[in-house]
């Protein structure tokens, strides 16, 4: 499939800004099955600074510096992608789950190492609990990508998406407790438990279709920035799991960036000085142009 998508972010403030200074992750990155074939920015005020670079964990990022005194900015991100589905392997066929650690720490293999560094806990991922609620899914010999999978439907089971009643800040453990949330929230979980486990997990972020096939329902997570996960199987690489959805990540998902949690890929950090109250409205557009 061929996207063309927009994501538009708006900041009105009470008062003027004097200054503002902005990290974006709002390009998308190339991966195998997803080719960016053209992507720009539209920012107004126009910045003095537009500087362009490579995260650590090899995401575009943009740093912005707008000088000019304003109490409204625009940030624009416009881009076309060409998504291909992902081949993977059958769940029953991947290793035991208890030998991904050993994997991991082959000397020889560059990428099982870039997979360890997704075991460890991050800001976004600290949990006291989200080991025990994993333990049902991982019984000993189970295939990892078997068990990953169960691990999502019984998210997608238990858990209520609920637009309101979480922010970044809330903890793991509550949205365990309260059993409902957003996207970012059942991504972190999801990653939580695995990590308690042992077994790397990335944060994924990025935009889903909106236009769903015929006779099928629109994806939850369309019309905004969408996040997800991704677990790593040996011998094959990443997997991309969506808990909120309950799929596979497929050819209607389209990878921006990722990282160890949220902190690693928000689409817009910053500081400003002055300004006041402010408000933040954002829109995305995600559109089918035609198949490859």
């Amino acid at each position: 499939m061929i996207y063309e998508i927009s994501h538009r972010t708006t900041f009105s403030y009470a008062w003027n800004v004097s200054i503002s200074q902005h990290l974006l992750h709002l390009a998308p990155r190339d991966k195998p099955g997803q080719t960016i074939l053209q992507h720009g920015f539209l920012v107004e005020p126009a910045p003095t600074i537009s500087q362009d670079s490579i995260d650590f964990f090899g995401n575009n990022t943009t740093y912005l510096t707008v000088e000019e005194p304003h109490n409204r900015l625009n940030i624009v991100s416009s881009f076309r992608a060409a998504v291909e589905p992902m081949v993977v392997p059958q769940p029953t066929e991947t290793p035991p789950w208890e030998q991904t650690h050993a994997a991991m720490t082959n000397q020889a293999d560059p990428a099982a190492l870039d997979a360890l560094q997704f075991v460890f806990v991050s800001p976004f991922t600290s949990s006291l609990d989200a080991g025990a609620y994993a333990e049902a899914s991982f019984p000993a010999g189970r295939p990892v990508l078997d068990a990953a999978i169960d691990l999502m439907r019984r998210i997608h089971a238990d858990f209520t998406y609920e637009g309101g009643v979480t922010d970044i800040s809330t903890p793991i453990d509550q949205v365990l407790s309260e059993r409902r949330g957003v996207c970012q929230d059942f991504a972190h979980l999801q990653i939580a438990c695995m990590r308690a486990l042992e077994l790397p997990a990335r944060y994924v972020s990025g935009y889903l279709r909106t236009h769903p096939p015929e006779g099928e329902e629109k994806r939850i997570g369309a019309d905004a920035s969408h996040a997800w996960l991704a677990v790593w199987v040996p011998g094959f690489g990443w997997v991309d799991l969506d808990p909120t959805n309950n799929l596979i990540a497929g050819d209607e998902h389209v990878t921006v960036a990722w990282g160890r949690d949220y902190g690693d890929v928000s689409p817009i950090n910053g500081i400003v000085l002055g300004g006041g109250a402010q408000n933040v409205d954002v829109a995305v557009e995600v559109k089918p142009l035609h198949e490859n």
